[in-house]
């Protein structure tokens, strides 16, 4: 190891004896005490099946970084999960937990100086949260995810009883149906859920930004190769300290626009418009949302995975995973940028050929009689380009997010008559009780960053696209969506509804009409009756004289804090510095 890096540890040791003495008293002998410091940040607990096996595979990395004669010391941060806080408060609290992982991250990597640090995680807020504290500390480091749950019967997966869950709150019979999905949504010891959600988008994410090992995204938690994997991990940590490279120096403006260009084509999670700016923003970058429109209107869709396609993520990493989309979109992304191999993508990619990693892979896929090519398309196979749009008008002066990818294509021009609500539980009642009209536009507000968290609406989304009455209905919210979310459901509608956003004037009834291909959504109607856009600016004027935002009161703490805090959607959604 260069000895600038190694003094880092050395150093803080020296200065300050009883170091030594806590670090023997939780069993590092003296040899330990001499060796480079590495700190394995992982997010073991068990509140999810992403989370449940993380111990594992930071064994392994422990076991890596011991092989490369490093130190490790592993400290937990478990994270909480979307599925576990639906229908009740607990969602307010998932994104802003976000900040918490980061802070608590970034804690355990101040507490001394450490040379280098290791992150194992594998879910939606997690992920990012260790992207963003490894850009904050920028001490030489890389991620490790977690990888992927196995598929359920019938190419199901962890979030498949929506139309179940739905009819049961219709008061429906389907017990036998929901026992089967109790006993079968989560079939694997570990890993995230199987479907282009979020926790799987930020995996990929990870590895387009260059911050994994190649082929890490994705990986079934069930093989041996996660494991491998994890120990490879452990000892590139040593390799990144001794030439001390930063995520810094890999996550670079470069690097963002591959991930960006990587997102279309895997039609990832609308959260990533979230995330990915909150990383960019811990290392002084910023990440337009224009950047994601461009990208989805010139990048094709490759990934034909559920819920915009057919396949599930451990078919997906077996097609050859994110090395499969980079080598197929390889005349598009800047094959120069550094990775955590201390290799270009370029070269990575080279050597994932060398070594059978493909090969391996469609080995796999052959047991269920499948190509890779048709799992992640080859160019000239592409459904279409991108998944996502970026939305403005007089309703999002700053921009909103739909996934075009999941809706009826039919879909795509949308006009109707809103119906507002100022929660979630609200419109969700509305729903299953028979109170939205067909065609009608369900407005959901005060439910963004500084409203309420800014929870997700899975529920409500599932309502929608569950009942065949509703297939006609279009969501606009200032809150955001599950990874898992299909139909014509806009989010992120920003300024937000609590900050006077013109989300917070919409009226029963006025005309609000969705132009994904123009790219606007607007009021252009007021109690049903057309306007012009100078009226329509008008009406929207005259209503805010007498606005007033209504008053929530949030519970002292995290949710207090981060609602007074919080930057916008199309920011990143993260507390303002």
């Amino acid at each position: 190891m260069g000895a600038g890096n190694k003094q880092k540890s050395r150093k803080a040791r020296e200065d300050w004896i009883q170091i030594d003495a806590l670090c023997c008293g939780t069993g590092w002998d003296e040899d330990d005490l001499a060796a480079p410091h590495i700190l394995i940040e992982d997010a073991f607990g068990e509140s999810h099946p992403g989370s449940v096996h993380l111990r594992e595979l930071a064994e392994e990395a422990k076991l890596g970084v011991y092989q490369s004669g490093g130190k490790p010391a592993n400290f937990h941060g478990t994270d909480i999960c979307d599925g576990w806080a639906m229908l009740h408060d607990g969602m307010n609290y998932i994104l802003p937990a976000r900040e918490v992982y980061c802070d608590l991250f970034e804690a355990h990597g101040r507490v001394i100086p450490w040379d280098g640090v290791l992150a194992i995680s594998s879910c939606d807020k997690v992920i990012p949260a260790h992207l963003m504290a490894l850009m904050r500390l920028d001490i030489p480091g890389l991620h490790m995810p977690g990888g992927s749950n196995r598929m359920g019967p019938a190419m199901s997966h962890s979030v498949f009883t929506g139309d179940d869950a739905t009819r049961m709150r219709q008061g429906l019979d389907v017990a036998q149906s929901i026992r089967n999905y109790k006993l079968s949504g989560c079939p694997g010891m570990g890993g995230a859920c199987q479907f282009m959600g979020t926790a799987s988008t930020m995996q990929c994410m990870a590895e387009a930004l260059g911050m994994t090992l190649p082929g890490a995204a994705l990986c079934p938690a069930s093989l041996q190769d996660i494991r491998r994997l994890s120990r490879q991990a452990g000892h590139q940590v040593m390799r990144l300290a001794e030439q001390g490279i930063k995520p810094s120096d890999i996550m670079t403006e470069a690097a963002f626009v591959n991930a960006i260009k990587v997102h279309a084509a895997i039609s990832g999670s609308t959260n990533a418009l979230i995330h990915l700016p909150a990383i960019a923003h811990e290392g002084g970058r910023l990440v337009e949302p224009e950047l994601f429109d461009q990208a989805n209107q010139s990048v094709p869709l490759l990934m034909d995975i559920q819920p915009s396609g057919k396949y599930l993520s451990e078919l997906a990493w077996y097609a050859g995973g994110i090395p499969r989309v980079q080598w197929n979109l390889r005349e598009m992304l800047d094959l120069d940028v550094l990775t955590v191999t201390g290799k270009t993508l370029g070269e990575n990619l080279e050597q994932l050929w060398k070594e059978g990693f493909f090969e391996r892979g469609a080995g796999y896929l052959a047991n269920y009689k499948l190509r890779p090519e048709e799992v992640i398309k080859p160019l000239e196979q592409s459904k279409g380009t991108g998944s996502i749009a970026v939305l403005k008008g007089n309703l999002a002066p700053e921009g909103s997010v739909i996934k075009f990818a999941a809706m009826p294509q039919d879909m795509l021009v949308h006009q109707g008559p809103a119906q507002v609500f100022d929660r979630e539980e609200e419109a969700l009642a509305a729903c299953l009780e028979g109170r939205i009209k067909p065609e009608s536009v369900v407005v959901i507000r005060y439910e963004g960053p500084r409203g309420s968290g800014m929870p997700e609406m899975l529920a409500t989304t599932e309502a929608l696209v569950s009942i065949p009455e509703l297939s006609k209905v279009a969501l606009v919210t200032d809150g955001r969506f599950s990874g898992a979310t299909r139909g014509p459901c806009l989010g992120h509608v920003s300024p937000e509804a609590v900050v006077g956003g013109p989300i917070a004037l919409v009226e029963n009834g006025d005309l609000v009409r969705i132009d994904i291909p123009g790219r606007r959504v607007d009021l252009v109607g007021v109690q049903g009756k057309p306007v012009s856009p100078q009226e329509a600016d008008g009406v929207l004027a005259k209503r805010r004289e007498t606005w007033q935002a209504p008053r929530r009161q949030h519970p002292r703490g995290l949710l207090r804090r981060y609602s007074q805090g919080a930057a916008s959607a199309m920011r990143g959604a993260f507390l303002e510095d």
